[in-house]
């Protein structure tokens, strides 16, 4: 066969673009859905009672039954702690709106630069919807076969994790949509999300600190207990998050333990120099030790200058920005502390980003 330098060159041709149309076919196939907490549309106490209302009447965040729930929540709790909620937002809103949405909107963005794929947002409770998260993807791209969904919750809880997943499943069979739709499990040992943790933290180590307080949104112990697929081993014994067994998968304890090791094992901080601790809290029976509980003993026990990061969250919100570095700040220093340092959470962190680029495309 005679060698035709220019009938090679156009099968070359047309083979790269057959392969780049098939590439930006299959790109286009799936879509993102990062999933986070939720906030109210606005600081004003009714905003506040209907996001309350929906968050505290999800049976995996109060687990009685829904006579109970409603005469706790719609009877008792949202009555008296919207307004107060509401002063609360009010300390960290910004122009933009809730610190919450606004970093989540940030992360969509910055995601939407390192991959192919539309990505969409949702809120577990309040505005946008899973829902709404669900329509934007298809108006992106009709053609769509697969959404994957990031739960932004690095470990697993009923009232975290569970709640975002099972929320997703009844919108997508309620609406009976043309994708099928799959999760990323909780990433709390994933490395990618351990090497942005800990390059946020290192800077912040270069100061003189006496100890760095790992606070953790804090759930039941009946919540873990119900979550233990063996029924027998969560909380069981001191040591039962150490011992293996299938229950990790689903055992919030010893996940946040996990991260806590992982990561100060990365940065070589010693034993001794950090804790856990949980913040939070609604009612009894919630794990041990309480953050706000521990800021006011820890200047007694001569630490007085305190680092302070809340890995459960990965934007900041209201939990971060009013509940620790606030009010956790003035609960430490009118103790007898000296220096209070919040570190941040993750936020946009161009590490954290990396990490999810790897989750979503795994």
């Amino acid at each position: 066969m005679v060698n035709n330098p220019s009938r090679n060159r156009f099968i070359f041709a047309a083979l790269y673009i057959y392969r780049y149309l098939q590439n930006m076919e299959s790109n286009t196939k799936k879509g993102i859905l990062l999933i986070n907490l939720g906030s109210p549309d606005s600081t004003d106490a009714s905003d506040l009672k209907k996001y309350l209302d929906e968050f505290l009447m999800d049976e995996r965040v109060i687990d009685k039954s829904w006579l109970m729930r409603a005469l706790l929540v719609k009877g008792i709790i949202v009555p008296f702690r919207a307004p107060k909620s509401a002063e609360a937002y009010k300390k960290i809103w910004t122009k933009e709106g809730s610190p919450l949405i606004v970093y989540t909107k940030k992360l969509k963005e910055a995601l939407e630069k390192q991959i192919d794929e539309p990505v969409e947002i949702a809120m577990r409770y309040g505005n946008p919807s899973a829902e709404h998260g669900m329509n934007g993807l298809l108006k992106k791209n009709a053609s769509i076969e697969e959404v994957i969904v990031l739960p932004l919750y690095p470990h697993y809880a009923m009232s975290s994790y569970e709640t975002a997943v099972e929320d997703v499943k009844a919108v997508h069979k309620r609406n009976k949509y043309p994708f099928k739709i799959s999760f990323v499990p909780p990433f709390y040992k994933d490395s990618g999300y351990l090497e942005a943790l800990a390059e946020n933290i290192k800077p912040f180590l270069n100061q003189p600190y006496d100890h760095i307080l790992f606070s953790y949104h804090g759930v039941p112990g009946r919540h873990i207990q119900k979550s233990d697929i063996t029924g027998c081993h969560c909380l069981q014994t001191e040591t039962c998050c150490e011992t293996d067994s299938p229950a990790h998968a689903h055992c919030y304890r010893h996940q946040v333990r996990t991260t806590t090791r992982l990561v100060t094992e990365m940065l070589n901080i010693s034993v001794d120099k950090y804790s856990i601790s949980f913040q939070s809290r609604l009612g009894k029976g919630w794990l041990t030790p309480f953050t706000d509980i521990r800021l006011e003993e820890m200047p007694k026990e001569g630490i007085k200058n305190l680092l302070i990061l809340c890995p459960a969250f990965v934007s900041d919100c209201l939990e971060t920005l009013e509940e620790i570095a606030m009010r956790g700040r003035e609960i430490f220093m009118n103790a007898g502390g000296e220096n209070f340092t919040m570190i941040p959470c993750l936020n946009t962190n161009p590490l954290w980003v990396e990490a999810l680029v790897k989750m979503v495309e795994s």
